[in-house]
């Protein structure tokens, strides 16, 4: 059975997205620190790099955006260079980490459950998941007479099987949000916040809440009943929506509490007795695999195989538990077998595809090391609920003399 838990705490929410008992999705919302990616402001201009072709632009938050303005054109394809002090309306594409500020966009949408609909635009896309060419032709048509001059749209994987009619609801109302946010930025002074992303229990019927849901679990009587008013007005049916009233805690109640907890550790025990040990720095992850004591039979290139395979799945399950993102290097054993190593990246390849984030297998360098990436959109969920200690700043050391340092093991 496939559930989507929503569990509200002192600090916040967690949304956990749960696949016959597996824990494969985890989202931490903080009361103090809701994630932004989304939100909608008039920023103002506060320096102009031409160099770089970016400007940094300040929405009102500590840290001062990053605004890439080279795809700005005019109609004879030059780059518009925008003034500093001037305002401009933009968009979180990707949220602050460390000491980055968020990357903006001037390429403004907004997201239903079915399409995404932008502004100042004439394409309409469909999501690559919606496979059949007729219901792909069928979508187009409606969505094409359904969107006034001046829009484009994106067509989600939910938009598949959907009538006339839910689309035209939804148009209609993400075409309502959009006029009333562009008509505000024409008199709101920067900087100001003018449309917040949806989040808690919006976020989880939007974004979540597949065909492939058997229920959907609340723990909080306020969520449970937005639930119930959201799936009634998107006609989804209410039935899968439970209210936990239970005293056992939420994720503890299905057995997830464990798997929620391990999301943290730095070291993931395989089946076979193998492991994976994942770092996180501020430019890539990285992914080491091990044997660890998994020793095989009698061949040691199977043994390697083996654990590379099982490995390949389980760095799919922890890239999407843990959401990490960008730039990805795994380090798995070194095969000698072309036939293994071509082998070990069609696992990888079929284990992110069920990843609803875009997820790209690049291949191997000259040194042997996986390439991936993973489309940013929100922080990891480590970057989101801990921080460096204040002694060691995150180097995890700890000083000693000569005379009592043990070598490590290799």
């Amino acid at each position: 059975m496939n559930r989507i838990l929503i569990d509200k705490q002192d600090y916040g929410t967690r949304i956990g997205i749960v696949e016959s008992g597996l824990l494969v999705e985890l989202v931490y919302e903080r009361k103090n620190s809701m994630p932004i990616v989304g939100n909608i402001y008039v920023g103002k201009i506060m320096n102009v790099l031409p160099g770089m072709q970016a400007a940094f632009v300040d929405i009102g938050r500590e840290k001062n955006a990053f605004l890439y303005y080279g795809n700005n054109r005019d109609e004879n394809g030059n780059v518009i260079i925008p003034k500093t002090g001037s305002d401009v309306l933009v968009q979180v594409e990707k949220a602050e980490v460390g000491k980055k500020g968020s990357v903006l966009t001037r390429k403004i949408s907004f997201t239903g459950k079915f399409l995404v609909i932008i502004p100042n635009d004439n394409k309409i896309g469909i999501s690559k998941k919606i496979t059949s060419s007729e219901e792909r032709q069928r979508i187009k048509d409606i969505v094409r007479e359904l969107l006034p001059a001046g829009y484009g749209a994106i067509v989600r994987t939910d938009g598949e099987g959907r009538s006339f009619e839910v689309y035209r609801e939804e148009i209609d109302r993400l075409l309502e949000v959009s006029e009333d946010i562009i008509k505000k930025a024409e008199y709101t002074r920067a900087p100001a916040l003018l449309y917040t992303e949806v989040s808690g229990t919006q976020k989880a019927v939007r974004d979540f809440f597949h065909d492939d849901i058997d229920e959907i679990v609340a723990n909080s009587k306020d969520d449970y009943e937005d639930l119930l008013k959201m799936c009634s007005k998107l006609n989804i049916d209410m039935s899968k929506i439970k209210y936990h009233s239970d005293k056992t805690p939420l994720f503890a109640h299905y057995y997830v509490e464990s798997q929620a907890r391990a999301a943290f550790n730095r070291q993931v025990w395989l089946k076979s007795g193998g492991f994976i040990i994942i770092d996180q720095t501020e430019a890539c992850v990285v992914i080491d695999v091990n044997t660890g004591k998994y020793t095989g039979k009698a061949d040691l290139q199977k043994t390697i195989l083996k654990t590379n395979l099982e490995a390949a799945v389980e760095i799919a399950h922890q890239l999407r538990l843990r959401n990490l993102n960008g730039m990805i290097i795994v380090d798995f054993i070194d095969m000698k077998s072309e036939a293994d190593r071509l082998l070990l990246r069609k696992t990888l390849e079929e284990a992110v595809a069920s990843d609803r984030l875009q997820t790209i297998v690049v291949g191997m360098t000259e040194l042997g090391l996986m390439q991936l990436t993973r489309k940013k959109k929100r922080q990891t969920i480590m970057q989101l609920m801990t921080k460096s200690c204040p002694m060691c700043g995150g180097t995890g050391r700890v000083y000693c003399s000569c005379s009592d340092r043990e070598p490590e093991n290799e």
